[in-house]
């Protein structure tokens, strides 16, 4: 399975990049309590982080609102996931626990403060393209909303958009029974091409740790 960035991503923002991570023969469960109380301390010190320091200070949350303007998404609308995530924080509603892999994803994209996508390879078709949405493109989010995707920089396989930076569908969600998974980091435009390649495989090692598994990985630009 192929990850390629659409021309028409190019040429608006030659900086974006995604880290690309292939699992094999991952045993996904639920969570472990270790990474359980990780991911709750990690949001309870993000809350008191923000009782001085606005949201959209924080550097990933600040490139990728950045990006979604560059693309004629209004940010203060259609907010980038890690965004969303820092405001439920915000109003200590924190993250329910889903699996060990799910959870896994929402403590390292609040730890980088990037958006991160983990979906189920079993559930998409072919190569997969980072592109602009269409007019007349839409999916059932995961939160249960339809998406319209007009616009908006999406994930898309031979069947059509399954993700986004903004949110996922519910197409290709990781669960308890997946045995194969792909992760994409969207990573900081500024960061460098070196330091992405460390974050993708530093990130991938972690998975592994908890889920075993074989991993491959790669750095999209």
């Amino acid at each position: 399975m192929n990850v390629i960035i659409s021309p028409e991503i190019k040429e608006k923002n030659n900086n974006i990049k995604l880290g690309i991570i292939q699992y094999q023969n991952i045993e996904v469960s639920e969570a472990p309590q270790m990474l359980k109380g990780r991911l709750r301390l990690f949001q309870e010190s993000i809350y008191f982080d923000l009782q001085d320091k606005a949201i959209t200070s924080f550097e990933g949350i600040k490139e990728w609102r950045s990006v979604f303007k560059e693309f004629g998404t209004d940010p203060s609308k259609y907010r980038p996931s890690i965004e969303a995530l820092f405001r439920r924080i915000q109003k200590q509603t924190y993250l329910p626990t889903i699996n060990s892999a799910v959870d896994l994803n929402n403590f390292f994209s609040l730890q980088y403060e990037v958006p991160l996508g983990i979906y189920d390879k079993s559930c998409l078709n072919g190569n997969i393209s980072l592109r602009l949405g269409n007019e007349d493109e839409s999916y059932r989010a995961i939160n249960g909303r339809e998406v319209s995707l007009h616009n908006k920089i999406v994930l898309s396989d031979e069947k059509g958009p399954f993700g986004s930076p903004y949110v996922d569908s519910n197409r290709a969600p990781v669960s308890e029974q997946t045995s194969e998974a792909l992760q994409i980091i969207f990573l900081k435009p500024s960061l460098s091409n070196e330091s992405s390649l460390k974050l993708t495989e530093s990130l991938s090692t972690m998975f592994t740790q908890i889920h075993g598994g074989e991993a491959s990985y790669s750095l999209i630009n």
